[in-house]
């Protein structure tokens, strides 16, 4: 019993640890694009600009893109997560259900606010591959995916045979990281939107999982005391 408690403790620390590491490059981010910092601005430009230039001159690609943006749209990890939910629920994993459902309304309500806080206008260009509505800090698609991803991924984990954990880890990677920079790609988010979008999309999940994991720790104790 004492080992799990520590187990516990130990994890508790991490996620909170991770969440402080995650929320301060993102604090940073955001004072730099309400600073209107000249340096982010130009290498946001300097990426976005040959990026879309390229996108342009490949229609095949750029169409690939958006394909790819529509399949991981914000509202389809949405609803995988309500499906995890009621698969985890069925297989009596309720607490972990709460935390999966809690983790992507928290998340989900949060990015928008933090738009209308922002109001960061999008990329313009003159001919644009690709348009968007909404603000663009942080970017929808790069927080949801790396917040429903890394979800899925923590949520399977323990269900998912070991030889095979490797591949949903790749996938919990490799998704968010592509619909990220095909949002560049496509010419409707910065470089600063899509790596805000993915910070913050892992904080939060940091700082679920470290509530989730005080309060299990704190209901061990008092059941230990009551004993």
């Amino acid at each position: 019993m004492r080992d799990q408690e520590h187990a516990l403790e130990v994890r508790l620390a991490v996620a909170a640890a991770g969440a402080v590491v995650l929320v301060v490059p993102f604090a940073v981010i955001a004072a730099l694009i309400v600073g209107n910092v000249g340096w982010l601005h130009d290498l946001d430009h300097d990426v976005s600009a040959p990026v879309h230039d390229f996108s342009l001159a490949h229609p095949a690609w750029a169409s690939f893109m958006w394909w790819w943006c529509l399949v991981f749209d914000p509202w389809t990890w949405r609803a995988a997560a309500l499906a995890l939910v009621i698969w985890l629920v069925r297989r009596g994993a309720r607490p972990l259900a709460y935390w999966v459902a809690i983790t992507m309304i928290a998340g989900g309500l949060l990015g928008v606010l933090l738009k209308l806080v922002f109001e960061r206008q999008r990329p313009s260009f003159l001919d644009p591959v690709a348009t968007a509505v909404g603000y663009s800090f942080p970017s929808g698609h790069a927080l949801n995916n790396a917040l429903g991803a890394a979800v899925i991924v923590m949520a399977l984990w323990s269900f998912v045979p070991r030889r095979r954990r490797r591949w949903l880890v790749a996938a919990g990677i490799a998704v968010p990281a592509l619909t990220g920079l095909f949002r560049i790609g496509l010419g409707v988010h910065w470089l600063s939107d899509v790596v805000g979008g993915w910070l913050f999309g892992l904080a939060v999940v940091a700082a679920t999982t470290a509530a989730f994991v005080a309060r299990r720790t704190g209901s061990r104790k008092l059941i230990d005391a009551q004993a």
